[in-house]
């Protein structure tokens, strides 16, 4: 059976006057994780913001009591060096760092944003070195990479260096409220069909009108923006996602 539905309302299309209270207030309507959007004008052309954010908006959000627990910061990490920030995103308050395999392997194994390094990282090691900081790991590919990159990682005989989450972009990166992008689904379809128990995470896009899809598909972290953010009625459309995924476990 596949796991339950996790709602992961993106903060990105919150009240940035008055986001800690947007955050509470999400949390308490209903969802699940909060997503947090970290870009930095490399990897993806916007910029969002960075490690002092996440410090302020957790004073907001109770910690999780449990892995994958109510109140994770779920923080999307479209860097051009990922390994550089963990430690900065674990003292901020991340619960789970996702990166993009695209940037882990093109980028170096320095880790503190003032260093250097001459060697690599890669995925693998990247998912090794986030575990050891006490952080949930999430791996994230974008629409124009292929799923295939993901089997040699997720089928890695040592647990430290397995993602707990993976991320379909159904949406190029970049910015909020683009349109959703069906065509990416198939990725997620083969994941499930592989490994029944992993969470696969899809964002850009999704709401009460594409849900359906993505459920079909498999995915069972839901990430929307404005589709929450942007309601009269949050809570309702929490619902909506939440009982999309949930009617389907056991079915895929």
């Amino acid at each position: 059976m596949s796991p339950p539905a996790i709602i992961a309302p993106s903060i990105l299309s919150a009240d940035f006057a008055e986001l800690g209270k947007a955050c509470s207030d999400t949390i308490g309507q209903g969802a699940d994780w909060l997503h947090v959007d970290i870009m930095d004008g490399h990897f993806v052309p916007n910029i969002t913001f960075g490690a002092p954010v996440v410090t302020k908006i957790r004073s907001h959000v109770a910690k999780p009591s449990q892995r994958h627990g109510k109140g994770t910061f779920d923080c999307h990490m479209m860097i051009a060096e990922p390994k550089k920030w963990v430690k900065e995103f674990k003292k901020a308050g991340c619960d789970l760092y996702c990166f993009h395999y695209e940037a882990a392997v093109d980028s170096t194994a320095a880790e503190s944003p003032e260093s250097t390094s001459e060697l690599k990282t890669s995925p693998k090691e990247l998912i090794r070195y986030i575990h050891d900081q006490g952080m949930l790991a999430g791996i994230a590919i974008k629409p124009d990479t292929k799923v295939d990159v993901l089997w040699d990682i997720l089928e890695s005989t040592d647990e430290n260096e397995k993602p707990d989450m993976v991320l379909v972009m159904t949406v190029h990166p970049g910015f909020g409220g683009q349109k959703f992008m069906a065509s990416e689904l198939p990725k997620v379809t083969e994941l499930r069909k592989r490994y029944p128990e992993l969470n696969i995470e899809v964002d850009g896009g999704l709401g009460p009108g594409t849900i359906e899809e993505a459920a079909d598909a498999g995915a069972n972290v839901i990430v929307a923006g404005s589709a929450v953010f942007g309601a009269k009625d949050p809570a309702d459309v929490i619902s909506i996602l939440r009982e999309a995924v949930n009617k389907r476990r056991g079915k895929l």
